[in-house]
């Protein structure tokens, strides 16, 4: 069983607290199942992106209740995160958007190697 989207973002935001890092909501979704995006904002200025990644690449046997992300945009402007953010709001209404600044933020995600 997955954990509802709020309980998520709450440890999510937790974790990255307890290791140093700065998180915070800057978009609140549903709480049971919005879809999670995780801006990762960098020193130089740069942001990369990270969304939900599709159902349909679990694999057989691969447990349902992992949340995975993918990369959506890497060490991008802001300007360019902004857009693609707005066309998914447009899309989705109820998707969270969660900031993170760590040294290590792909620690927090599972994400999907390529």
């Amino acid at each position: 069983m997955r954990l509802k989207s709020d309980i998520f973002v709450s440890a999510l935001i937790r974790r990255v607290f307890a290791d140093g890092g700065f998180a915070a909501v800057e978009a609140s979704g549903a709480p049971e199942a919005g879809a999670i995006f995780v801006r990762c904002r960098y020193r130089d200025g740069t942001e990369s992106l990270f969304g939900p990644a599709p159902q349909s690449i679990f694999e057989d046997g691969e447990a349902a209740g992992d949340r995975l992300f993918e990369l959506r945009l890497e060490r991008a402007e802001h300007e360019k995160v902004q857009t693609l953010l707005a066309k998914e709001r447009n899309f989705d209404s109820d998707l969270w958007i969660v900031e993170i600044e760590a040294d290590d933020p792909l620690r927090y995600l599972g994400v999907r190697p390529a």
